[in-house]
């Protein structure tokens, strides 16, 4: 049975703003370097994987003529079976003006500190060796995410407005690993459609942060002396003056490594498409009628298909799969 055809949108009616780009974002003729492209498409075939990749601008961003605050990073370390492929995306924060440098920064400081420690990482994964795959990939994120928040230190900006989300995805060259590793932090999607049904596989924060482990910040069951602690009375500790000042809560750090199956289609995006891809069952629909075929669709296919559209929602789409031999 053929493939359904693209759409332009899927739900109760048309979205409010027109499908294609209106508005361009303002230039400034001193700082070319600064402007973002509307759309970003990229893809590759390694081993046993098939590689689609894209960044577009929402609908809201087109009609208004702000920038993408998508960032899209697809990057080959090493060569051979021995290679690494790495795709990493992030969203900068909403409603501030330097939203897409803090995400193509994301994308640029995790694909040097991925690409400097790639053999170790292509290793570890051929080797299955989950526990070290987590926390270096975690130590990584940290430092890459740091890097934002010196940057906005050294632009005398609140760490906040110079933010981001961060997606990544590392798929081995060698054709007989079929490990899929998936780590960020921040909102956005990952799923796997097989056997003709999505799956959500996104980290939840329960599996990510776990119990608190006695002696690293939580409190102990009872004191040296046999009284059980059973409750905080919420009696606030004065701040000392030789403590450093807190920092705003960080986001957790997400972490999936799986085996891919021929036949499945993985798909890893932000919250662009990760939002309607839940919230709209007709484009679910859809995108399982088209991502069904073991063919992977060429780019201009995957473009179309991830575009299509849903009303009530406009932000940036950034959206990789990887179609599994």
């Amino acid at each position: 049975m053929p493939a359904p055809r693209p759409l332009d949108y899927v739900g109760d009616g048309p979205p409010t703003y027109a499908a294609a780009p209106t508005a361009l974002p303002p230039a400034d003729p001193d700082d070319l370097d600064d402007l973002v492209a509307d759309t970003v498409l990229d893809g590759a075939r390694y081993g046993a994987c098939t590689l689609r990749a894209v960044s577009l601008r929402g609908d809201s961003a087109r009609y208004r003529g702000e920038p993408r605050r998508d960032s899209l990073l697809t990057a080959r370390f090493g060569t051979g079976e021995h290679a690494l492929i790495l795709v990493a995306m992030a969203t900068g924060a909403r409603a501030t003006p330097g939203a897409h440098r803090a995400a193509a920064e994301a994308c640029h400081w995790i694909g040097r500190a991925v690409g400097r420690s790639h053999p170790k990482l292509a290793a570890d994964i051929r080797a299955a060796r989950r526990g070290d795959l987590k926390s270096g990939l975690h130590r990584l994120t940290d430092r890459s995410l740091g890097k934002l928040r010196a940057s906005a230190a050294e632009q005398g900006i609140e760490p906040e407005e110079y933010a981001a989300t961060l997606r990544c995805l590392l798929l081995p060259a060698d054709p007989e690993c079929r490990t899929r590793v998936f780590f960020g932090v921040g909102a956005g999607g990952l799923f796997r459609l097989r056997d003709g049904e999505w799956q959500d596989i996104e980290p939840r924060v329960t599996e990510i942060t776990g119990e608190p482990v006695v002696g690293f910040g939580s409190l102990p069951a009872e004191t040296p002396e046999g009284d059980r602690l059973t409750m905080d009375l919420g009696i606030t500790t004065p701040p000392s003056p030789y403590d450093p000042a807190p920092e705003p809560p960080r986001e957790p750090f997400r972490f999936r490594a799986s085996v891919a199956r021929p036949g499945d289609t993985l798909l890893m995006c932000t919250g662009g498409l990760a939002d309607p891809l839940r919230g709209e069952p007709e484009l679910a629909a859809h995108l399982t009628g088209r991502w069904s075929d073991p063919e992977p669709p060429g780019l201009a296919e995957f473009l179309a298909d991830a575009q299509v559209r849903v009303k009530g929602y406009a932000d940036d789409r950034t959206a990789a799969a990887v179609w599994e031999a």
